[in-house]
């Protein structure tokens, strides 16, 4: 009996290594729609007017370039993939993503790390038909610069700078030639206080993209140093009439955010700040006034064509006060000049979602899908993914097709959840509106895998509303979300079903509710109502992405993998 329970064992054994080294078999999704209603984008625009955020759902810390009668701009990315993506726009309101700076896998590996590390504040800018990238890997190479000669691409393998430590650099192209690289780091001596951090300068040869001669501090702790401000960062430098104007935020990237500026005479300093600072934030306003947009600064700014300046910077829409789902948006504001200074907005002025349009924009400013309501679907019809879906960290293998099964995606389950600090078979596009839905039909997946559409805030906080087969024509139709370390299984229910199945996710500030359609026409039932939507809110998951939505497939055969 012994032999035979030990070969029976061993048989087995066999039998299950055999079935998890066979790939299991693909998922079918045939589209995928996502629709926002938010009464802060309900208002109708005037004539010449444009609405605010100029890009809704997160984008961080933008950077703006003029060349060759365009604008260029550029966020963060963290750890998704493709990385820093690249807008192009005629008239700073109207924006289309025409690429990335990180679109090949061999650029950089985020494996290992949570969502909020990766790429930092890139910073773009343009000179003599080369467009330069210059960014942060946060634990994942440091700093380093891509070139490309159309913003398209293809962008360069990262230029690494391993002399240069810190975050958020830019370079600064002077007049005269010389080029210069400022960044954030750790002030020269020992921080005083908790968040004491200094901007720093160095020149740069343009020719081997290496830095040269003296690293020098040009400000430290912020523009009053006695008050001991925290975070100055994202710094760049501009010049006008003469002076040199070195801009940077301070305050952190929460509810104390803000913008301020100081100038110098020689690109060296010293520099003086402004009297009038911040030139941007919102701290100073009553925490409980209607649809408020808050954590305002990280701005970049640049010149129009007709000499006017304008603003780009980061900022939140929140709900029950301090939440948000949709991240950190990219804004846009005029510059006001005022006795030689620039004012984005000031002191005690809300941020508004509807502002007067660049002189030069000669369309309504009809700005969706980038921003305001509308309703986004993918059929899936083309050979390429559209350029909104994104994936959790580099993708190791190419589990995502539409070519396989023209008019359908095609995911390939992968055994890495959600929670997993590696790739998952996870597709995400932003969430941009407190009030949304979004919703798939996929094909029924085989035994031993589950699929549906994910909430995604972070790899500690999201929601998957799934299907698995249970026997015959039944399914189970389940909700698992993650919170606060611990993974549970929120609802379920066995249906009869048959190919195709509906799900759908909706939304409304912090409640969430699932749905599922067996097609048997009894419409849409609700697995789950008034579910806590704060999990997902980057104040309570921490980091600096909001939330995405999309396709996700796990293979379930031989357990879950970490």
């Amino acid at each position: 009996m012994t032999r035979l329970l030990l070969a029976t064992l061993m048989l087995l054994s066999a039998a299950l290594q055999v079935e998890a080294a066979t790939p299991p078999p693909p998922v079918y999704f045939d589209w995928f729609e996502y629709s926002g209603d938010d009464t802060a984008f309900a208002q109708p625009l005037p004539g010449g007017h444009y609405r605010n955020p100029i890009l809704a759902g997160f984008h961080a810390d933008p950077s703006v370039v003029s060349a060759n009668g365009r604008f260029y701009l550029v966020n963060s990315s963290f750890t998704y993939y493709p990385g820093i993506p690249v807008f192009e726009s005629v008239d700073l309101v109207h924006w289309q993503q025409i690429g990335n700076v990180i679109d090949r896998p061999g650029m950089l590996d985020f494996d290992g790390l949570g969502v909020s590390r990766g790429v930092f504040a890139p910073a773009i800018e343009y000179h003599q038909g080369v467009f330069y990238v210059v960014t942060t890997a946060v634990d994942s190479g440091g700093n380093f610069i891509s070139t490309a000669r159309d913003p398209v691409g293809p962008w360069s393998d990262p230029h690494w700078l391993p002399t240069i430590d810190g975050i958020d650099p830019s370079l600064f192209f002077d007049q005269d030639g010389t080029v210069y690289l400022v960044n954030n780091d750790a002030p020269a001596g020992e921080p005083r206080y908790e968040g004491h951090r200094a901007i720093w300068m160095q020149q740069m040869d343009l020719k081997t993209l290496t830095p040269v001669g003296p690293r020098k501090v040009l400000v430290d702790g912020g523009v009053d140093p006695s008050a001991q401000p925290i975070w100055i960062e994202g710094p760049h430098l501009y010049k006008r009439d003469g002076w040199y104007y070195l801009s940077a935020a301070e305050g952190g990237t929460g509810p104390q955010h803000s913008q301020v500026v100081l100038r110098s005479r020689d690109v060296w300093g010293p520099y003086v700040p402004f009297a009038g600072n911040p030139i941007l934030t919102q701290r100073d306003l009553s925490d409980d006034r209607p649809l408020p947009i808050t954590n305002a600064g990280h701005a970049d700014l640049v010149e129009g064509p007709d000499g006017s300046w304008w603003a780009v910077f980061l900022a939140s829409r929140n709900y029950q006060q301090r939440h948000y789902n949709t991240g950190r948006e990219t804004y846009l504001l005029p510059v006001s000049w005022k006795d030689g200074w620039p004012v984005i907005l000031p002191a005690g002025a809300a941020i508004p979602y509807v502002a007067k349009a660049p002189g030069w924009m000669q369309r309504a400013a009809s700005q969706a899908p980038a921003t305001g309501n509308a309703v986004v679907r993918d059929e899936f019809e083309g050979t390429q993914l559209d350029r909104s879906w994104l994936h959790v960290r580099v993708p190791k293998q190419v589990w995502a097709s539409l070519r396989e099964r023209p008019g359908s995606l095609t995911l390939h389950p992968l055994p890495e959840g959600l929670d997993a600090l590696r790739n998952p078979s996870f597709l995400g596009r932003r969430q941009q509106h407190l009030r949304f839905a979004a919703s798939t039909e996929l094909v029924l997946p085989d035994p031993g895998v589950a699929a549906g559409v994910a909430a995604f805030q972070s790899e500690n906080a999201w929601y998957f509303l799934g299907v698995r087969r249970t026997g015959g024509d039944r399914v189970a139709v389940f909700l698992e979300g993650r919170d606060d370390g611990r993974t549970s299984t929120l609802a379920s229910r066995e249906v009869k079903a048959s190919a195709p199945l509906r799900l759908k996710v909706t939304g409304e500030e912090g409640r969430y509710a699932f749905a599922f359609d067996t097609g048997d026409g009894r419409g849409w039932q609700t697995l789950a109502n008034d579910v806590d939507g704060t999990v997902l809110s980057t104040d309570r998951a921490g980091g600096f992405v909001g939330t995405l939505l999309g396709p996700f497939a796990r293979d379930e055969r031989a357990g879950r993998s970490k």
